[in-house]
């Protein structure tokens, strides 16, 4: 048979030939997008070698993690898992903390909450928190919106009182949307749901995003903040999600619209933030703890299109559309105490770039 299909193969290009009409070179249909099952742990792999990929790059790039104090690497491609691997004791099953990677997760839960209508991300946060959540004058403080706290623009001070959320440590500084400042006053956020919707924030959660896409993992309170411990498995699910404008499968967890809010520019003060997302390849940044604006890109070494939730000491979810991929670091800080980026981020592009280019 296979004798047979290449004798004919030369008259078929003859006759196309001696056609009017060129022949159609049939197209290779792109690959479906893949969510692995919410009810265990199965999950489909792609090999590197199946995506042309640099091959001989991977193991640098796995000791250069090793060698930065990784706990755990994981990147996806069409959702499928091409690579997977643990280090210095961590295990698929050992949970590790998001640091403020997880302020995407209370990001998202805000965007299901203003989906289904209990609140807008324009609403004045004392609509649900009530007034006096800060110390700042009243008329101040009801010039801070949700959107305010997604955006890291509420304006209250953000340097003399370290994580303390307490109303009296969250001090005027600035008038809301008129400057940007890196602050843990988004925890507030969860309070907003809380009372939005008439449920425990860890119900809503849990409800409304975790059980919709097979996540484990927990909230743990840590001084007046909610930091999310979970597996890099866990973590991986969500940043399938983001890839995919918010979308399960078939269902839409949270809007298309909101997704693409959060994950562009939000305010002109840093074009590098979205909604509790930070965003490559804008113009400029500014970076936590400095008020500071600094020209180019976050990574330049990355795509310009990727989107990343950043966590203290190196914790990453790396999401670039232009790729369907999503890359997953949790670990020690690599090179010393950092509150979301470092140069760690510029190098560690560098291999992976290495790898899939």
């Amino acid at each position: 048979m296979r004798i047979i299909s290449f004798l004919a193969l030369p008259l078929l290009i003859l006759a196309c030939s001696n056609s009017d009409e060129s022949p159609t070179i049939p197209t290779v249909p792109a690959e479906e997008m893949y969510f692995p099952p919410l009810s265990n742990n199965a999950w489909e792999t792609k090999s590197p070698t199946d995506l042309n990929w640099n091959e001989s790059e991977i193991q640098p790039l796995l000791d250069y993690l090793e060698l930065k104090n990784t706990k755990s690497f994981m990147v996806l491609q069409n959702g499928r898992i091409v690579i997977e691997q643990y280090f210095n004791g961590h295990t698929a099953t050992s949970p590790w903390y998001w640091a403020s990677a997880g302020k995407t997760l209370t990001a998202t839960v805000i965007g299901i909450a203003a989906d289904e209508g209990q609140l807008s991300i324009n609403n004045k946060v004392s609509d649900f928190l009530g007034s006096g959540w800060t110390s700042a004058p009243l008329e101040k403080e009801n010039l801070i919106t949700v959107k305010h706290l997604l955006t890291m623009s509420s304006g209250l001070d953000h340097f003399s009182h370290g994580d303390c959320v307490t109303p009296d440590c969250l001090e005027y500084n600035a008038d809301a949307g008129t400057k940007w400042a890196y602050h843990n006053v988004y925890v507030k956020l969860q309070d907003v749901v809380a009372e939005a919707t008439g449920q425990s924030w860890n119900d809503y959660f849990t409800a409304k995003l975790k059980n919709k896409i097979g996540m484990t993992g927990t909230w743990i309170p840590i001084d007046n903040l909610s930091i999310y411990w979970s597996n890099t498995r866990s973590m991986a699910r969500f940043g399938l999600l983001a890839l995919n404008n918010g979308k399960w499968e078939s269902e839409q967890i949270v809007s298309t619209e909101f997704m693409q809010q959060a994950t562009n520019t939000s305010q002109q003060m840093n074009k590098s933030y979205g909604y509790l997302w930070w965003l490559n390849g804008k113009q400029s940044y500014m970076l936590p703890q400095s008020p500071l604006v600094f020209q180019g890109s976050i990574i330049p070494e990355a795509p310009a299109d990727m989107y990343a939730a950043l966590g203290r000491d190196d914790q990453k979810i790396y999401v670039v559309p232009s790729k369907n991929l999503v890359i997953i670091r949790m670990g020690e800080s690599a090179d010393g105490t950092n509150f979301a980026l470092s140069d760690f981020d510029s190098v560690l592009w560098e291999k992976i770039s290495a790898v899939i280019e």
